[in-house]
């Protein structure tokens, strides 16, 4: 009963943020029966919001639990004022994001005056190989994880890398310079560059990365700022 519930809730992401009842039973794989028993209770225990076109959304009660996440209460919380610092710095969009299974799921997104147009939304995920922030948490991921991701890179745009063996000699260079990059690997006419956040213990918990226009001729003008950030966010998690 407990999994059918939360089937009914991973039914829900950020490119579908509003359902019907018949899309949440087909996303979720149950009866429509079943789903609508399982809908109506976790709108009876608010984590479930019916409009008034009949669609549902994720509820408050949720958006509380999730509150108290480490994630948030810890990781979030400590980086958000350097994120700040760099997004005023750099005038471009800044990324916070850690990794979850195959995907870089994104915690933070953070505008500049000078931002480019991006994809990634808090919350959200993105594969790992065509992303700044994913390159880096790629890179230092379980070796069963990476050769997952090696076997089958997906291409999203004509300059992602996919061949395997060009994306490993990429992660050998960013556990080598501690950087990564993408020319339009995610998005036509955005670039990133990211570096690891690494909390105690050394070990890279989280990636920060900074999004520009392609058309920049020296997309790596923000790493200072951006090693800066995350050593100061490394250095306040490792004391925290």
């Amino acid at each position: 009963m407990t999994l059918r519930a939360l089937s009914v809730l991973d039914a829900f992401d950020t490119a579908h943020r509003r359902l019907n009842l018949s899309e949440i039973a087909r996303r979720s794989a149950l009866p429509l029966a079943t789903a609508h028993r399982h809908v109506r209770e976790l709108v009876d225990w608010q984590a479930l919001e019916r409009g008034e076109d009949g669609t549902y959304q994720i509820g408050a009660r949720l958006w509380h639990l999730g509150m108290l996440s480490p994630m948030h209460a810890d990781l979030r919380e400590i980086a958000l004022p350097y994120l700040q610092d760099l997004c005023a710095a750099t005038g471009d969009t800044v990324h916070l994001a850690v990794r979850d299974g195959a995907k870089a799921l994104y915690v933070e997104r953070l505008g500049g005056a000078r931002s480019v147009r991006v994809v990634s939304r808090p919350g959200g995920l993105l594969p790992l190989h065509a992303t700044g922030v994913g390159k880096v948490l790629l890179a230092w991921a379980p070796v069963q994880v990476q050769r997952e991701v090696l076997a089958g890179p997906e291409r999203l745009t004509p300059y992602t890398v996919v061949d395997p063996a060009r994306l490993a000699a990429q992660l050998v260079d960013i556990r080598r310079t501690g950087v990564a990059w993408t020319r339009e690997e995610m998005a036509l006419g955005a670039s990133s560059l990211a570096m690891g956040v690494r909390g105690p213990g050394g070990r890279v918990v989280a990636a920060v990365g900074l999004v520009v226009p392609s058309v920049r001729p020296d997309i790596t003008t923000g790493l200072p700022a951006l090693r800066a950030a995350t050593a100061a966010i490394g250095a306040r998690l490792a004391g925290a």
